[in-house]
């Protein structure tokens, strides 16, 4: 029997393709369980459309008077950090087990790539205002010590601010630059949006980056910008919401749920892609012989 490999490929194809779809939709209905989405007050379930989300506030100024605890534990208003340089501000917590670390770990990235040009602590700073009230100095301190470690750039550590705060005033920030998160009582967990924002000098919003991965190029820009008070235009939101996997209830969260969501995608889009090129090139080889090709030869006589 000859039969044209391109068929069993075809076929394996088709069921590594079927065998994603179950697992990303099985996933994807786990994932969407209320149960597992924990409970903000009055057990009310979490909701990611109404309880996380950035709302871009451009030309939004900051209150600079508000006050936070910087590393060593002393309490300073945000205008310490600012009216130098432009300012990067993002707002995760400490004991974050999900997007957070992604999310720092992108920006020491983009700020070590050398297409930004810039330093941090010379040409714009950095803060990083937790929103858990609970979190102290002590691990504000760990936490920087962690990432200047990483990010090995002389200075940084005078441009680099981990804060701590009260509730009140972390809300205060993250209403005035449009970041809604919410607190999960039966994790005992943060829901935050992944992003940061950049500010002028004065503190105004200038331009907002979403996700955890962050261009050096476009962070370079929108630094300039902001340095010269330049307010930038909304870009496109992408909602990439912290929320892990909690072991207790066996179920992921929206961040989970949306990246395998892109990979499931992903995955069937590209075998597709593949499918669809090798039925192509079979008819083409095939249409020669059924269309006007040269007979075969008979036999000789």
């Amino acid at each position: 029997m000859n039969t044209h490999p391109t068929r069993f490929v075809r076929g394996a194809i088709v069921c590594a393709t079927t065998l994603y779809g179950i697992f990303f939709a099985a996933v994807g209905a786990h994932a969407q369980r209320p149960v597992g989405l924990g409970t903000v007050g009055n057990n009310r379930p979490i909701n990611a459309a109404r309880d996380i989300s950035w709302t871009q506030r451009l030309d939004h100024q900051v209150t600079l008077a508000t006050p936070f605890r910087n590393e060593n534990g002393q309490v300073e208003p945000l205008s310490t950090y600012f009216g130098k340089r432009p300012v990067v501000l993002v707002m995760p917590f400490y004991k974050c087990p999900g997007i957070c670390t992604q999310e720092l770990n992108g920006m020491v990235d983009a700020f070590k790539d050398p297409q930004i040009r810039f330093r941090v602590g010379r040409d714009f700073d950095v803060v990083t205002i937790s929103i858990n009230p609970k979190e102290t100095p002590e691990l504000a301190t760990a936490k920087k010590k962690e990432y200047l470690d990483i990010l090995d750039q002389p200075g940084a550590e005078n441009g680099w601010h981990f804060l701590t705060g009260e509730e009140a005033n972390i809300k205060k920030v993250a209403d005035e630059i449009g970041f809604k998160y919410t607190y999960d009582a039966k994790t005992d967990q943060y829901a935050h949006p992944g992003g940061i924002v950049v500010l002028t000098p004065q503190g105004k919003v200038s331009r907002y980056f979403f996700g955890v991965g962050f261009s050096p190029r476009d962070v370079r820009f929108a630094v300039t910008e902001a340095g010269q008070g330049r307010i930038g235009t909304a870009v496109d939101n992408f909602l990439l919401a912290c929320y892990h996997y909690d072991p207790q209830t066996g179920t992921y969260g929206p961040a989970v749920f949306r990246i395998m969501q892109v990979l499931g995608i992903s995955t069937v889009a590209i075998l597709g892609s593949f499918i669809f090129l090798s039925i192509r090139q079979e008819q083409r080889q095939a249409k020669p012989s059924a269309t006007g090709g040269n007979p075969p030869a008979g036999p000789a006589k």
